[in-house]
């Protein structure tokens, strides 16, 4: 007689019977499978699968961002689950059935790396945005070689534009080219920091609102 040590459910991928399973950070995860309910939703529920729906389309377009930027964030959700959850508390404003995206609170990263002081953008030419940012001092886990991501999203035309690792720390500046469409638009600009290998992560920072030139 044979016995299974590991269980009815162990390694379940995908659905068997009611159960659907999947790998999470290493973890054999399963539930039983949703299905329809015959009770009509209450406003509250309606309210929070809009509000869940805004913000799931919103970041699930920047998961390149969100993977390294959440990865330690819940060490049971994925990174872009558990950015989905961190914006859903913190990144909605409004009264049902008016809900929207507070873009000054949302956060793609979140991290104990140290951010730069001051960062700042400056608009000159067209269809740029000229950050600029001053180094930190004193005690410290910043690095000059650390690595400047850029995210800016334009609300009027629903698109993103994201750089990763485009400039260094102790660059103190750099010069973000955005689509010559984007001008007379106004946009929402941020910026976060990685370590050069990776393994520590910024906050992101909202820089503000700008009209591109």
């Amino acid at each position: 007689m044979g016995k299974l040590f590991a269980g009815p459910f162990c390694d379940l991928t995908g659905k068997t019977g009611n159960n659907v399973g999947r790998w999470v950070k290493g973890k054999n995860i399963f539930a039983i499978k949703p299905h329809k309910s015959s009770v009509p939703p209450t406003q509250l529920m309606l309210d929070q699968r809009f509000k869940f729906g805004l913000i799931t389309s919103w970041v699930s377009r920047i998961s390149k961002l969100v993977k390294p930027g959440f990865d330690d964030y819940d060490a049971g959700m994925t990174p872009v689950n558990a950015c989905v959850g961190y914006n859903l508390k913190h990144a909605i404003t409004g009264v049902s059935p008016n809900f929207s995206i507070d873009y000054s609170k949302v956060l793609y990263s979140r991290g104990k790396l140290d951010l730069p002081n001051s960062p700042e953008i400056d608009i000159t030419v067209a269809a740029k945005l000229d950050y600029s940012w001053l180094a930190v001092t004193g005690d410290t886990n910043a690095k000059p070689t650390d690595k400047v991501t850029f995210m800016v999203y334009n609300p009027d035309k629903d698109k993103f534009v994201t750089l990763q690792g485009a400039a260094v720390r102790s660059a103190l500046a750099y010069s973000l080219q955005l689509p010559g469409n984007f001008s007379g638009d106004t946009v929402e600009a941020y910026f976060s920091m990685a370590s050069a290998d990776g393994k520590m992560v910024s906050d992101s920072v909202y820089v503000g609102s700008f009209i591109v030139l």
